[in-house]
This record gives C-alpha cells, structure tokens and sequence, in this order.
C-alpha cells in the first residue's frame, strides 16, 4: 500500500491553456517588437510562480518580474534561466544573492546605486541594472531633480549597465485618464533627460494590465501585465477589454451533512439561527485556506450546478452551507468554491465584490498548504 495519499478534498486547478490565451490576447493589443515581462510576484498572483514561469517561458517569454529576491532565488533553485527582475526594494545585505543568481535588479534611490556601483567594480562586465522613475505613485522610484543630479554629475557608475528605465501607473483602471496621462507625461521628461546624457536603454516600460489596453503611449519597448494574465482586470465597463479566461478555480467536497432544527445555531457564536429544518454541509475549507472570514453569511458555493449560501461564520478549517434545497446532495459532492459548475459560475471578481476588496487579493489569498494541479485543457 503507498504511504502517500493524491487525494486532497481541497485543491486548486491552475489551467496553462488559459494562461496562454490570456498572454495571446494581450499580444494582440501591442506593437510587434514590444516584449511581455509577465508579473509572477506573490507565488504568481497565488497561480504557483514556478509552473507559471515554465509555461510562459515556453512560449517566448524572455523576462519575468518578481517581487523579491527571495522570489527570484527559489525560480533560480527551480532552474528558471531567462532573465529576472526584481521589483521590489532589496537591501546591502542581499548584494551579494543578487550576483550569485544573476538578478536583475530595479534601483529606486542614488544611495543604493552606489552600494551596487561599488559591490561590482570588480566584475568583469557591466552589471545590468533598472531605473524606477517617481511619477506620481509616491512609492519606490528616484524624482526628476534626483535623476538630473544623478547625470548632471556623471555620477552613473561605469560598472552598471542601465538596460531598463521604468515606473508604474497608479491609476490605470480609475475612471479618469489624466492621472495617468500626466504620468506618462513625467517619465517622458525622465527618459528625455537620460537620452540626453547620451544613455541607451534597451528596455522602458511603465504599462501594468490597464496601461496595455487604455494607454497605448505608455507601451514603449516592453509592458508588465499581471491580474490580466490570470485571467481577470479591474478596468471602468467603459472601456473594451481582451478576451479573458480565468485560470485558477477552487474546489472541496462535502465532509458531513446534518439537519437542523428551527432555532439550531451554526458556527462560532451562533450567528446564523435556522427559521426552519435546515440540512448542512460541513465543507473542509476555511480562512487559513484562503476563504475570506467576510463571506460569513454572505458569500456562496455551488454544489449539483446551484449556488447555495454560506451560513454562520467562516472558521479556520471548515465552513458551513444550506444545502436545504438540494434534495440528494451527499457526503463527498464536488463544491465549487471559484469556477463553473454546469451553468453556474462563480469568479475572484464575485468573491471580491461580496468581500470588499479586488481579485487580486482573492487569488493571492488561497494558502500555500492548498494543493495546485496544473492541466492543460483542450
């Protein structure tokens, strides 16, 4: 008898062919010659940052972005080659990983540009490196006046080479266009200045997924598209959008069903109170899975192709639903926590609208500890 069980009530289906459909489509909306550096931060916006790279990488994808060095260090570990950017803040002490795995870092302040002009003056080439340019987000990235300084004193270390020039967009998906045209605006000027001072930069990119379809100016050599990969964008209903195929669904089954009584009180300080005899399913997920506590009393599953709502509040495991009106439902029934189920359908974008958030927060949410099972679809 094998020791090890393949049986998890609890998984996640990662479908790569709507990955790659997702990554179609976005070509669709770019120059040709415009490189796709997909955003795999946060285990690949809950996607497994691994097996997402791989698929990509097999379709031409040359860089991928991350968000930390740790990150990048375990897609080295996994034998990922093309080139990673690291777009987070990183400090003195990770120099010396960002060398031993061949990371491309984005430098965000003057300081931390001399920290790495000297760790590289022995290498035998230049170091590739990113700018991050401020333009109107007020996070990472050097302000105009830093950046004058910086080439008005020829101060850029001659060990770095600067391969890519880039900012990010605050307010691509928001209802108004001159937030971020006025971005577009600044970064321009920066990109002038450093032309200017007699630098090429093979890669400029600003664009995140809102940038590639609404703001084409904001194109330039290369784009970062994430939630739009997985299948999802937050964009006004004003405006067109790809063709998009959620790539992640969530499923459990049911554990246990019991009937209650009027008056029987279900989870945690009885919060939900039955009004009439009620049959529940006890379901083997919970929030340290990834289902948000917010959907305690609000939120809904499918089961047998119908949505039935969550009763009491969500616990750290399990969960529990009224099954009342699915006559022969039974201990073992497929539950669709995000995906389709006959007719019905339920996606991050619904969770996220019953929860108060975005459906980012929805996919990055699903824990670790949930297993992923990757399939390609026909």
């Amino acid at each position: 008898m094998s020791m090890t069980s393949s049986f998890h009530p609890t998984f996640a289906t990662v479908d790569l062919t709507a990955l790659i459909h997702n990554l179609f489509q976005i070509r669709k909306w770019l120059a040709p010659g415009c490189l796709i550096m997909p955003v795999i931060k946060a285990n690949a916006y809950g996607h497994g940052a691994n097996e997402i790279a791989q698929a990509l990488i097999q379709q031409g994808v040359s860089h991928l972005a991350v968000f930390s060095i740790e990150e990048a260090m375990a897609l080295r570990r996994a034998g990922v080659t093309v080139s990673i950017v690291v777009l987070g803040p990183f400090f003195p002490q990770q120099i010396e990983d960002l060398f031993g795995y061949r990371l491309t870092p984005v430098v965000s302040d003057r300081s931390m540009l001399e920290v790495l002009g000297q760790a590289t003056r022995s290498q035998p080439v230049p170091y590739p490196i990113h700018l991050k340019i401020e333009t109107g987000m007020n996070r990472l990235g050097l302000t105009q006046h830093e950046l004058e300084i910086l080439l008005s004193k020829h101060t850029f270390p001659s060990s770095l080479q600067l391969e890519g020039l880039m900012s990010h967009l605050a307010d691509s998906d928001g209802d108004e266009q001159d937030v971020t045209e006025e971005q577009v605006a600044r970064f321009n000027r920066a990109l002038n200045a450093v032309r200017a001072a007699g630098l090429d930069i093979p890669l400029i990119h600003m664009s995140n997924s809102g940038g590639i379809i609404r703001f084409p100016s904001a194109h330039y050599t290369m784009v970062r598209p994430g939630i739009m990969l997985y299948g999802y964008h937050t964009l006004p209903n004003t405006v067109p959008v790809p063709d998009l195929q959620p790539v992640l669904s969530l499923k459990t089954s049911i554990a246990q069903l019991r009937l209650i009584q009027p008056g029987g009180r279900v989870s945690y300080n009885g919060t939900f109170i039955a009004v009439k005899s009620t049959r529940v399913a006890i379901l083997p997920i919970g929030y340290a899975d990834g289902l948000s506590r917010r959907l305690s009393n609000r939120g809904v599953v499918l089961v047998r192709g119908q949505r039935v709502p969550i009763i009491g509040l969500v616990c750290m495991d399990m969960v529990m639903v009224d099954v009342t009106t699915i006559p022969d439902v039974m201990v073992g029934d497929e539950v669709v926590i995000v995906g389709q189920q006959d007719q019905e359908k339920i996606t991050a974008k619904d969770i996220a609208e019953w929860t108060g958030t975005i459906p980012y927060e929805v996919l990055c949410s699903i824990a670790p500890r949930v297993p992923r099972r990757y399939h390609v679809s026909s």
